[in-house]
């Protein structure tokens, strides 16, 4: 009777990091991730709002701090502050918070691909979960035409560049002076109250999107998103990618029909696409043990071909954490964090914030 061949410590090694990425903890590690962020979105909105609400009602009532990370959702102030902190070498007084929060996730793109669209934003989760119901209900979703598909893509970095000259077109000084202006000061208050305030074309718009976000996956992140838009292209430089090992690849192109960007997983060696959003969909899918990885660039060898370099959920999770905390933990340190707007403009200007209008428009 013929005994067994000896393991080698190579071929343990491959075992036991096999069993450590199976494709659905990747999966469930980034919806817990999702989850988070959501609930961390949530409370800060309703801290946001009841801080609002206290100066509205001339400062009397129940009084909570400012939460500065509210200004997460003023992708646009971050982007002016960060044109302001690259040219001046400063970092601006105003929404400083927006500055280093754009900061962060732009290094989340340029590390690990566009993770934070499908990892941390709360539009993304939303999405992805009416494409959820959107299965459930029809049995499937949709895809437009290749024909339809990339025109419309093309909104998303029109928009993107229709901010980029705008902002671009400015001076330093004149975009601190913006900064400066009362609706610069409440562009996060303004922000809030686009969402309390609609009006009847906002909400006729807002639920169209929703209406066919049940039937096409991410119509708002594949279509319209400008931020989404600048976090792909900035993807473009990160080494970590999903990379397919075309000799374990079985064909069954289950990764292909998964993946929510629509991209032709199962043709390519490595996924370059700004669509990839590093959501493992297709790996989490794939039947084939060690076909699909998230992993860096390495050379294939006969023992271990990439898996000494491909990303476990755990890994994953932190260099994410390790980014998010570690910009917002600088700023904090640095006295960069909060806006220091004293009491008595927040009193003065929030009961008619809905009245200030945009400075270039008067």
């Amino acid at each position: 009777m013929a005994t067994p061949a000896p393991v080698s410590p190579q071929q343990s090694f491959r075992k036991k990091l096999i069993r450590r990425m199976t494709p659905d903890r990747f999966q469930r590690t980034r919806h817990m991730v999702q989850y988070l962020f959501v609930a961390l979105n949530l409370w800060l909105g309703l801290q946001f709002y009841l801080w609002v609400r206290f100066y509205e009602r001339g400062g009397q009532g129940f009084s909570v701090p400012r939460p500065a990370g509210a200004e997460g959702w003023l992708p646009i102030a971050g982007l002016m502050n960060f044109k302001l902190f690259v040219t001046t070498g400063t970092v601006p007084l105003i929404h400083p918070a927006a500055l280093f929060l754009f900061m962060a996730f732009s290094a989340m793109s340029l590390i690990a691909k566009k993770s934070f669209c499908s990892w941390l934003c709360p539009v993304g989760t939303l999405s992805e979960h009416l494409a959820k119901v959107g299965r459930a209900i029809f049995g499937r979703t949709f895809r437009l035409p290749r024909v339809v598909d990339i025109p419309l893509r093309g909104l998303k970095y029109l928009l993107l560049a229709f901010f980029l000259v705008i902002i671009g077109g400015m001076s330093a000084t004149m975009l601190a002076q913006f900064m400066q202006t009362p609706y610069g000061l409440l562009a996060d208050v303004k922000m809030l109250n686009f969402f309390r305030h609609m009006s009847g074309t906002a909400l006729v718009v807002v639920g169209v999107l929703v209406l066919l976000s049940f039937v096409v996956e991410g119509v708002w992140c594949r279509y319209m998103c400008p931020y989404g838009a600048l976090m792909g292209l900035v993807s473009l430089l990160s080494p970590l990618k999903i990379r397919r090992e075309a000799s374990l690849c079985i064909d069954c192109a289950k990764c292909a029909k998964a993946c929510p960007a629509g991209l032709a997983v199962d043709k390519l060696v490595q996924i370059r696409s700004v669509e990839c959003t590093a959501c493992m969909s297709c790996v989490a899918v794939c039947p084939a043990e060690g076909a699909l990885r998230f992993s860096m660039p390495g050379q294939q060898t006969a023992t271990t071909p990439r898996l000494r370099r491909a990303v476990t959920p755990a890994a994953f999770v932190m260099v994410l954490a390790f980014l998010f905390f570690g910009f917002v933990l600088v700023a904090r340190a640095t006295n960069h964090w909060q806006t220091p707007i004293p009491p008595e403009v927040y009193q003065r200007l929030i009961p008619e914030a809905d009245q200030l209008g945009h400075p270039g428009m008067k």
